[in-house]
């Protein structure tokens, strides 16, 4: 190599480093902003985590400290846990039995895992009405248990009052996943796989109507804002986007469509939510390997090296780790400030 050509690899090499560790150092400074910002928010994050060769759900706070285990169970796998909108109650779904014999339930329990009560067998990805009556969750399509998150059929309200179950009068509602509830409690937002016409999409759906709406938006997995008018999903398995949510029009609508945060190959983002103050969300983040064939960010397929985080919702790309264990943490929901002393 000629002293000129070396001087200019060189060179070259010496600004590409330069770069790297001015972006290692902005975003380290970013997160470290953040984490200040978020030692002051008093609500706690619950995630699934997979503790002993066994999925457990956990709370943290904001910040990522003093985390802990609320179900401890050996016989059981606890995942998907959504807290109620006064942040006294999770609802989540329960992995039971082995081989042929293993069953998806829907549960409910109190913010510290008393009183465990059973809500449906068979049942998948359960949600909240805003004023914390009642649970919608999503009939299993059929009785052998499978990983697919879409194998469902038909959505269910759950009244905790009456313990009475209610079936959505479209009966022909099939392959939905992630659900979630308008703050007015008049509509359903989900994912839908290979159902009803849809290859895939984000569908709005009357609570009492039968009615299907496309909102064309591409991604899954969607979390409506506490406030109802916004909504957080998942563009593809790079990126976290928001929108502006209208129920108001002859159809519903998402405007103003803009990414909260980006990741790079091959690390895939997923599970977005939002915080109580809709100022931040959080997510998980993780290799994209598959185990056994299934992608990572499936409920109940373990994710190693998964981990929670916060974000900005203003959409500055500032983010927080908050788990480094990557024990296939993931499915992060807020708890409201002060739940665990009510």
């Amino acid at each position: 190599m000629t002293a000129r050509r070396y001087c200019v690899v060189a060179a070259t090499l010496a600004t590409v480093l330069a770069a790297a560790f001015f972006l290692s150092s902005e975003s380290a400074t970013a997160a470290e902003e953040l984490s200040k910002r978020l030692r002051d928010v008093p609500h706690k994050i619950v995630y699934e985590s997979w503790q002993k060769d066994n999925w457990e759900l956990l709370t943290v706070n904001a910040n990522g400290s003093e985390p802990v285990n609320l179900t401890r169970t050996s016989d059981q796998h606890e995942l998907y846990p959504h807290v109620s909108p006064d942040g006294t109650k999770i609802c989540f779904v329960s992995d039971e039995g082995e081989g042929a014999s293993m069953i998806r339930n829907v549960y409910c329990m109190n913010i510290d895992g008393s009183d465990r009560t059973l809500v449906a067998k068979n049942a998948r990805q359960p949600c909240w009405k805003a004023d914390g009556t009642a649970i919608a969750y999503l009939k299993g399509e059929s009785d052998e248990f499978t990983y697919t998150d879409y194998a469902t059929k038909g959505i269910v309200v759950y009244d905790l009052a009456t313990g009475q179950h209610k079936e959505h009068p479209n009966k022909e509602i099939h392959h939905l996943y992630n659900l979630c509830w308008s703050a007015d409690g008049k509509w359903f937002v989900a994912t839908v796989h290979a159902g009803m016409g849809f290859r895939h999409g984000v569908l709005a759906i009357p609570v009492d109507g039968m009615e299907v709406y496309d909102l064309a938006i591409p991604g899954c997995r969607p979390d409506i804002s506490p406030d109802g008018t916004k909504l957080a999903w998942g563009p593809s398995d790079w990126a976290l986007r928001i929108g502006d949510l209208d129920f108001s029009g002859p159809a519903p609508k998402v405007t103003n469509a803009r990414d909260v945060v980006t990741s790079d190959k091959p690390m895939k983002i997923y599970h977005i939510d939002w915080s109580p103050c809709g100022k931040y969300v959080t997510y998980s983040r993780g290799p994209a390997a598959k185990r056994m064939g299934r992608i990572p960010e499936i409920v109940g397929v373990r994710a190693v090296d998964w981990d929670i985080y916060v974000a900005d919702a203003a959409g500055t790309n500032q983010f927080l780790r908050l788990t480094t264990d990557g024990n296939c943490n993931k499915e992060p929901d807020w708890l409201p400030a002060g739940s665990e002393e009510r």
